[in-house]
């Protein structure tokens, strides 16, 4: 994949991670340690709760099928997308939250 498409799925995925719809209740789970970042590009569940599975389906929904959107309009395979996108929303994480990147849950 050349420059100007990383660059430009970059600023894509900055645009389109978290809709705004959940900013507020996205953010209140984040800060609570009840939900956090994992490196596959998607949110996972901390500590389990039923208010919390709910708002991680949807927006874990929304995110593949916009990765899966992204990844046909640049020619490229689904997996790097996601990657992309790990990386991305684990670099965004506050401070104090949690993310995964691979073993296991940890605070940032």
């Amino acid at each position: 994949m050349n420059l100007i498409k990383k660059l430009s799925l970059a600023a894509l995925l900055s645009l389109t991670l978290i809709g705004n719809a959940f900013a507020v209740s996205l953010a209140d789970a984040k800060s609570n340690g009840w939900v956090g970042e994992r490196y596959t590009g998607y949110l996972g569940i901390v500590s389990h709760s039923e208010q919390v599975s709910g708002l991680v389906n949807e927006v874990n929904g929304k995110r593949s099928a916009r990765y899966k959107e992204l990844a046909i309009n640049n020619g490229i395979a689904l997996q790097e997308v996601e990657s992309l996108a790990g990386k991305k929303v684990i670099e965004k994480t506050e401070a104090g939250q949690y993310i995964d990147l691979g073993n296991g849950w940890v605070k940032k």
